[in-house]
């Protein structure tokens, strides 16, 4: 089933000297429980797309539609719900708040769920059993390996069980054997039906992948 369609996605931004194409003329197609890498160099566009897929920078022109929801046609407090109820975002910075524990960054994103303190607790529970942190709610992040960061910064991405994740380079501070275990993990939680799209350079993660979108000079050169 199509979930997720690009049509002629085009981002500008402005500098000094006028107008530069961060992405251009951007179309494809994801289905629901896909696992797709977005490659290309460093400059390409690739985190440019993630943040419109993101429902966080809206195109110059062109449209982004998810579940049939044509998401820039949306108000900002729509778009903030839409982003709280179907997206989970992960990146290469684990972004955790130094002087709480685990288990509070994990709940960060429930902080405006309507939902009891013993309930977000459960459910934070739950994600950190999900990424293989069980019993170790209560450290603090410096007390953590950086492999076991990016697991918390996973869990705290799904813990209100997103129907996609976006990953942005989330392996890129690992080394080779976290990496491999953090890419098992994101193909386990892919095998659970999550969609998931990653932003990616390494070719060894983009294996891990069902699909690859390449992307050069803001323009998608191939889709396989």
């Amino acid at each position: 089933m199509t979930y997720i369609v690009a049509e002629n996605l085009v981002k500008l931004y402005q500098n000094g000297h006028g107008p530069v194409t961060a992405i251009s003329d951007i179309n494809f197609e994801i289905e629901a429980g896909e696992f797709v890498a977005i490659m290309g160099e460093s400059g390409a566009g690739k985190s440019t797309l993630l943040s419109i897929m993101g429902a966080m920078n809206a195109p110059t022109s062109g449209s982004l539609r998810v579940d049939d929801i044509d998401i820039y046609s949306l108000g900002q407090d729509q778009r903030a719900d839409f982003r709280r109820e179907f997206l989970g975002f992960v990146f290469q910075s684990f972004h955790l708040i130094p002087y709480l524990t685990v288990e509070e960054n994990v709940m960060l994103p429930l902080t405006t769920v309507k939902k009891p303190g013993r309930i977000k607790k459960a459910m934070a529970e739950k994600a950190l059993t999900s990424v293989g942190l069980q019993g170790k709610n209560q450290r603090l992040p410096n007390q953590i390996s950086g492999g076991e960061k990016e697991r918390v910064a996973i869990a705290r991405a799904i813990v209100n069980q997103p129907r996609i994740l976006l990953a942005d380079e989330p392996t890129g501070n690992l080394d080779s054997k976290t990496t491999r275990e953090i890419m098992e993990l994101l193909q386990r939680l892919n095998s659970e039906d999550m969609t998931i799209i990653m932003v990616t350079h390494s070719h060894e993660c983009a294996g891990y992948t069902r699909r690859i979108l390449a992307v050069n000079d803001g323009r998608l050169v191939e889709s396989g």
